[in-house]
């Protein structure tokens, strides 16, 4: 492996400092490949260096120390010699230009000289040409050849990546099977894990004919949409020839995986968030079938609760019933836990997470059956809500829970679907109070004197004492 990376770096190093090649610019052919063409590129590059080298010759052979050799556009190449000494100029020499102090001359050598410099660029890139077109003759000639060593290449570095990557990360060899399954036994984002600092919790997965839709509930930050791209991509790794990051992974028949991830738009194209989101929602419905994995990452956030509610519980019945396809859909929309009571194929499960101090710790873990709770004002806490919208925002819930849990008419008209009970360790709630009085008893309970120095707890004091008054 550790000439391999080594032949690799060198290969990149090489073409980082190459200058571009093209037929315009020349430099195509290698030197020593053609000595004509070496001797054109010789010209065209060191015209200077000949130029000096025939200066001092004919310095030696006329005897005049102080001869000059240059050029110009109107005589070009030309020998300058002192009008003093044009007496002892050679005969051979021809006068060009007479000037105030000196004399210009050329000779035969000189002027044969010049036309092979100023042509020898142009003559370069055509033989250069000419001996780049043999080259692709021949290698036409032998393409079957090439396209095969050219795949037997790619072939050989892409089981090489994988090799490297899965002696480094710990991946195992995947089982592969012919029913339409996906088994995997602590099983990590290949991503994700190494960008962590802190070490990766690894998670199991099962889907079969009698887990075919696990409904996802839990926390944001929780780790559902890590825990689904995973399963996807373990899957396309182990389809591509790769080990897995997994203890064991069992990768059945599966033709096409589709998702529904994330929130985006396209204005451009008249297409709102939720436009996209029900275009990609119809894909799935429309296409998935038996030998699918499909990803569902939250549908019907982008308009009513109930409207949202309604097609998220249907498209995951739909998804249960009729495409028969591997199904992982999160939601926070806990009613949809109860459609594991009435289909057979439908499991939930959730991500775990507990409260500590009036914070939430995310465990990362998967474990069988619903949350108990989604943690949104929590995750909000976190995030820097402001702690008096958190307070307001907790006051709203607990009118809104009452209101549910008393069965008021205005959640009765709109009762499309029953709603999830509360957790079998939760109380009842209390009755509704003024607002601004349980938004007050909840700051209290929030607020931690420890946590306040003399003088922000002064000020505290008189916040509250104004909020009753008012």
């Amino acid at each position: 492996m550790s000439a391999l990376t080594a032949a690799t770096a060198h290969l990149e190093k090489a073409l980082v400092e190459a200058p571009p090649l093209t037929l315009k610019d020349g430099g195509i052919i290698a030197q020593g490949y053609d000595p004509e063409l070496d001797r054109l590129n010789h010209l065209a590059r060191d015209s200077e260096n000949i130029l000096a080298e025939l200066e001092a010759a004919e310095k030696e052979k006329s005897g005049i120390p102080n001869l000059r050799m240059g050029y110009n556009n109107i005589h070009g190449y030309y020998i300058e010699i002192p009008r003093s000494q044009s007496d002892t100029a050679p005969a051979h020499w021809i006068r060009r230009q007479t000037l105030k102090n000196s004399e210009r001359y050329i000779t035969d050598e000189l002027k044969t000289l010049e036309d092979q410099v100023l042509n020898a660029r142009d003559q370069a890139l055509a033989l250069e040409k000419q001996h780049y077109d043999a080259l692709l003759a021949a290698l036409d000639g032998e393409r079957d050849a090439l396209y095969a060593c050219a795949r037997a290449l790619a072939e050989t570095d892409t089981l090489a990546a994988f090799a490297h990557l899965a002696d480094k990360h710990h991946y195992h060899r995947p089982t592969l099977d012919p029913e339409p399954i996906l088994t995997i036994e602590q099983g990590r984002h290949p991503v994700v894990e190494q960008h962590n600092s802190e070490p990766f919790i690894a998670n199991d997965l099962e889907l079969g004919k009698r887990r075919q839709v696990l409904i996802i509930t839990g926390p944001n930050m929780g780790g559902k949409s890590t825990y689904m791209r995973q399963a996807a991509l373990i899957t396309i790794l182990a389809c591509a020839g790769s080990y897995v990051p997994a203890k064991s992974a069992r990768i059945g028949s599966l033709h096409r995986i589709y998702t529904r991830i994330g929130a985006s738009d396209d204005l451009a194209g008249g297409r709102s968030t939720f436009m996209v989101e029900m275009t990609e929602t119809a894909n799935i419905l429309n296409n998935a079938d038996a030998h699918s994995l499909v990803i569902m990452d939250e549908v019907g956030r982008g308009t009513g609760t109930y409207d949202g509610l309604s097609l998220a519980w249907a498209a995951a019945e739909r998804l249960a019933r009729d495409n028969r396809a591997l199904t992982l859909f999160a939601t926070h929309y806990f009613e949809l836990t109860e459609l594991a009571e009435t289909h057979k194929n439908i499991k939930n499960i959730h991500l775990a997470a507990v409260e500590h101090h009036d914070n939430i710790v995310f465990l990362h873990h998967v474990e069988e059956g619903a949350a108990s709770k989604s943690y949104g004002l929590q995750v909000a806490r976190l995030a820097g809500v402001p702690l008096d919208t958190i307070h307001a925002a907790t006051a709203k819930l607990r009118q809104l829970e009452t209101r549910r849990d008393h069965g008021s008419p205005q959640m009765q008209q709109h009762e499309l679907l029953p709603l999830a009970p509360p957790a079998a360790d939760s109380t009842p709630a209390a009755p509704a109070t003024d607002p601004r009085l349980q938004a007050l008893a909840d700051e209290i309970a929030l607020t931690n004197p420890d946590d306040l120095t003399p003088r922000a707890a002064h000020e505290l004091i008189y916040r509250w004492k104004k909020q009753l008054q008012d």
